[in-house]
């Protein structure tokens, strides 16, 4: 009897199945009827399901399905033909194993096509196949970075490319948006595909998935007309056959869609609309509707759609779904990378150290292609016994001397070769497509010289078929694109364009132009190249020599951060050491650099170690200040004499870097305001706090606690310390923290001669301590400023018995905002009147001293030759009583004040007036008084007015916040424009009109 059987799937004996290079598809046509007698030709036969519906046979290496009906009618035929010879094997099995078979078929068949012997087209610019490096088991992981992370977090916590898809692929199938993997050219996104595909075919990875499909945006340009999606898919994927398929397709969240390369897809991603959406598979429409039903959802809604694409496709602007950033390789990476290519450890290390060097911090050494690139030239140089390149510009030249030893061309030919490259740069430069089309390429010439496929491609990228009309050209990369223009500016004999021309015919569509001219400007750096090309053109060299210098040293006189560094580029890419000494000013070493990439401290360092010295390294505000880039500015760090860090954020190892280079440098002044480092990144820090140059240190609002204070003290008494004036504000030490720094106080190593701590959360219970070690006779503090912590009228109490000893040094005491009443200035009445004292400032300000407590204070002023010269009681509920004797002890000629602070005391004209004839006194000696907001009005000016004039030392009077008007402003710019010693007068916030701006603005002494 003869058996009816449908063609299910194909197999094919000598090739194994794929998507893309089966043959035709021999599928045996459908009515196909054979004798069943001939069990030779009979492999496998498996019952379908349970209820025994259908079976699937493979004959011939094709798989065919037949009904239970006839299954059984086949069975009786064997037996009828008396087969003995044993070819026949059932295998019963329940419907889900036949799906399992399929899909076990397919991913076998996406494996067989991965793993075909194609011919290897890798080339040293073009890199390598991506089914080559995973077949060759030579994938390295990229890694990967997500929306709104911050340069420091992807450095610290990187995620590999495998992981960042099982995230966002999780097995729960919460994703349903598409997920966008961007990445720049080169940066491996279709080997990273490729790996995936592998690892879910071989059982590793995305296992939740049933079945997955790839496809590039450049097949699906070439599709034309109408299909369905079925359709396409049985085109890209011949082993399927409709029957399997639509089986693989009954459950489209168990699918995952795979698309490579947006960025060249010819077609709009927009979401469909109501009249062109297609939601069955079995629906025709265009390839472009198919894609974007699917990626938008109707279409098998529920599947999983990843797609990659370069960050410049404008089809990104229309997808809402999960961003991964393809990174790339960073530095461990690249150096698994160099281990992997050289097979000599010590080679790889060599190779590897070299590259960071000189080019691991520039952006596009994340890419694999150039990582490729790099290796191959380094392989070709290190086994020719050449030194290794030093610059980017010599590594590009290097390339192009290998590349043109390849062709075996003479000196002439090669030369025309580079000018004519040269112009197809220039070319793909300022066309709208980068590329030359085949007529367009064959008017540069270019292919007079490049006459072989293999050599054509070892310079340029074919897109297409080379005997095909559309045929696209471009440059493997923009790098190697412009150091060609560059090169071939060098070498154009004519003189018809000069480099500020060219620059500027070129402005906007080049990155690395002006690099690679100041690399080749260099004689050491172009000498591979002229040796295979003839010698540069001296006039183009002197012309950018002259260009250079005068832009260089304009950009540098300026306060433009992003210019400095840009010319700092230029110049480290010279590695011209008497260059640099010659353009680089003092003037240019002022402005803050706090937001730097990575290539900008590589170039600021070698800025720095080429001068031998740094005045001051500005890095204000570095919000991410990598352990990479602080390992990178540790020669600044080292040569500079002052670090500013203020408002910045280093991580752990930036902070490890940072003490590493303090302790073996010059440095003497380092600002760390406003930096969260905590205890944590302060006890890193202190490992080199302990032996380096170190006098003044701040460290306001650090997030610092009594914690720390351990090492702290263990830095201020090291033998090596040189620390004299240590900044603590808005720390949160409490008591018990001060408690143990002065005990550092009375050490003989500590040498600190001022401590500031305000708002630290004191009180008066740890004032005892201070006290004994401001007495002890070691202690060299000079300046104590404990402002705004609540030490109360006991605290002070304690302090001023410290001023009384002869061994207390102190000389500035700020006591601002303390809590403090009249009780305590009896005490510290008497300590200003006790021979010890050595005080020259004093400030009460913002306390309740109140008229008896000022009254004190003035009565011990009284003693002849008491060194006070600074007095400030701002805001201290003052009467014009004490107004009163104050202006006798101005006028009183024993008084030594020079500056005296006393606003915000409700006293008003009248009881300004005793200040305004002491001024007038010759034995005055103010400099400085602040009567801000004292309730001044214009009644006040005219005994103002005179006792300015007849005051022979005061510099600067700030009458800000009082009721002066219109009428005063005459007479005080007046007395101002008289006066040869007013240097000031601070006038801000009365009740002026802008009628008088004007007048006030004839006397530049006057502020308003």
């Amino acid at each position: 009897m003869a058996l009816r059987w449908q063609p299910y799937w194909t197999f094919y004996p000598s090739l194994e199945p794929g998507p893309h290079s089966s043959p035709a598809r021999q599928y045996t046509p459908r009515g196909y009827s054979f004798k069943v007698c001939h069990p030779e030709h009979i492999v496998q036969l498996h019952r379908y399901n349970i209820s025994c519906d259908s079976f699937l046979l493979i004959c011939e290496n094709i798989l065919f399905q037949a009904s239970a009906k006839h299954f059984i009618a086949y069975c009786s035929e064997r037996t009828k033909a008396q087969d003995t010879s044993g070819n026949y094997r059932y295998i019963m099995a329940t419907s889900k194993d036949c799906f399992q078979t399929i899909l076990t078929m397919h991913k076998e068949a996406l494996l067989g096509h991965r793993k075909q012997k194609s011919e290897d087209t890798s080339t040293l610019l073009g890199g390598q196949l991506p089914n080559k490096v995973v077949r060759d088991n030579n994938y390295i992981p990229l890694m990967t970075t997500g929306p709104d992370v911050s340069e420091k977090q992807m450095q610290e916590n990187p995620q590999s490319f495998q992981h960042a898809i099982l995230t966002a692929l999780p097995e729960d199938g919460h994703q349903l948006k598409p997920v966008i993997v961007v990445g720049p050219a080169g940066v491996g996104r279709t080997t990273a595909l490729e790996k995936l595909i592998v690892d879910w075919a071989t059982g590793k990875h995305l296992q939740h998935f049933s079945c997955v499909f790839h496809f590039t945006f450049r097949d699906l340009n070439a599709h034309k007309g109408v299909l369905s999606l079925q359709a396409l898919l049985l085109q890209c994927y011949s082993h399927l056959s409709p029957e399997s398929l639509a089986l693989i397709l009954q459950n489209p969240k168990s699918l995952l869609f795979l698309f490579d390369g947006l960025d060249q897809y010819q077609h709009s991603l927009d979401p469909p609309t109501s009249l062109t959406i297609c939601s069955d598979p079995h629906q025709p429409a265009s390839v472009s509707m198919l894609v974007a039903s699917l990626v938008h959802g109707p279409l098998l809604k529920g599947a999983a759609i990843l797609l990659t694409s370069r960050p410049t496709a404008a089809s990104l602007e229309s997808l809402d779904g999960y961003c991964v950033e393809l990174l790339g390789f960073l530095k461990p990476q690249r150096k698994a990378y160099c281990d992997r290519f050289f097979s000599d450890p010590i080679v790889a290390s060599q190779a590897f150290e070299n590259i960071e060097r000189t080019m691991g911090f520039y952006d596009f050494c994340t890419s694999p292609r150039f990582c490729w690139t790099t290796c191959s030239i380094y392989k070709s140089l290190m086994e020719a016994g050449e030194s290794l390149p030093e610059t980017l510009t010599q590594v590009f030249v290097y390339i192009t001397v290998h590349l043109i030893r390849a062709l075996s061309l003479d000196t002439t030919n090669a030369r025309d070769l580079v000018t004519t490259l040269g112009r197809m740069a220039s070319h793909c430069c300022l066309g709208p497509d980068s590329n030359c089309s085949k007529e367009e390429m064959a008017s540069t010439g270019v292919q007079q010289f490049l006459t072989t496929p293999t050599s054509l491609k070892d310079f340029l990228h074919v897109d297409g078929d080379l005997e095909s009309d559309y045929c696209i050209f471009s440059f493997h990369t923009q790098k190697i694109q412009e150091f060609f223009l560059a090169a071939s500016f060098y070498l154009d004999e004519s003189e018809a364009v000069s480099v500020e021309e060219m620059l500027e015919n070129h402005e906007g569509c080049v990155e690395f132009l002006d690099l690679y001219l100041a690399g080749l400007s260099e004689p050491s750096q172009r000498k591979p190249l002229e040796s295979e090309l003839g010698e540069f053109n001296t006039d183009h060299i002197m012309d950018f020599s002259s260009w250079f210098k005068s832009t260089s040293r304009k950009a540098l006189e300026s306060y433009h951060t992003d210019r400095h560094l840009h010319y700092f580029h230029l110049l480290h890419q010279r590695q011209n050491e008497k260059l640099v000494k010659e353009i680089i000013t003092p003037s240019a070493r002022g402005i803050s650099y706090g937001v730097l990439g990575v290539h900008d401290c590589v170039s600021l360092s070698y800025i720095v170690t080429c001068l031998g010295e740094w005045d001051q390294l500005n890095l204000y505000s570095s919000k991410d200040l990598t352990e990479e880039k602080a390992n990178l500015l540790v020669p600044a760090i080292r040569l500079s004499h002052k670090i500013i860090l203020v408002q910045s954020s280093l991580s752990a190892g930036a902070l490890a870097h940072l003490a590493s280079a303090l302790s073996q440098g010059r440095t003497t002044e380092l600002d760390m305001s406003y930096n969260p480092m905590g205890d944590t990144g302060f006890k890193v820090l202190c490992t080199g706090l302990g032996d380096c140059n170190i006098q003044t240190l701040k460290l306001p609002v650090c997030g610092l606690t009594e914690a720390c204070c351990g090492d702290l003290v263990a830095v201020l008494t090291s033998e090596k310390s040189h620390l004299r004036v240590l900044e603590l504000r808005g720390n949160m030490f409490h008591d018990q923290g001060i408690r143990k720094l002065s005990h550092a106080l009375g050490s003989p190593h500590c040498k600190l001669q001022e401590l500031q701590l305000p708002r630290c959360e004191l009180t008066g219970g740890s004032m005892e301590a201070l006290s004994t070690a401001l007495c002890v006779g070691q202690s060299e503090l000079r300046i104590l400023n404990l402002a705004q912590n609540c030490l109360t009228d006991q605290g002070v109490d304690w302090l001023a018995k410290a001023l009384q000893y002869p061994c207390c040094q102190l000389q500035s005491l700020i006591l601002f905002d303390n809590e403090l009443t009249a009780a305590c200035c009896a005490g510290v009445a008497e300590a200003l009147q006790s021979e010890g004292c050595r005080l020259t400032e004093l400030d009460l300000s913002v306390n309740a001293l109140g008229q008896e407590g000022a009254l004190q204070l003035c009565k011990a002023l009284n003693k002849p030759g008491h060194p006070l010269e600074k007095l400030r009681l701002v805001r201290c509920e003052l009467t014009p009583l004490v107004f009163k004797e104050l202006g006798v002890l101005l006028s009183s000629g024993t008084s030594g004040l020079r500056t005296l602070s006393v606003g915000l005391n409700k006293i008003g004209d009248e009881g300004a007036k005793h200040l305004w004839v002491a001024l007038g006194d010759k034995r005055c000696s103010l400099e400085h008084l602040d009567v801000e907001m004292i309730q001044l009005t214009d009644a006040c000016v005219g005994d103002l007015s005179v006792a300015v004039r007849a005051s022979g030392s005061l510099k600067s009077l700030v009458l800000k916040n009082n009721h002066l008007t219109d009428t005063s402003v005459p007479a005080l710019v007046k007395v101002m424009q008289d006066s040869r010693t007013m240097q000031e007068m601070n006038l801000q916030y009365n009740d002026f009109s802008e009628d008088m701006f004007e007048m006030m603005d004839q006397c530049a002494k006057i502020k308003y």
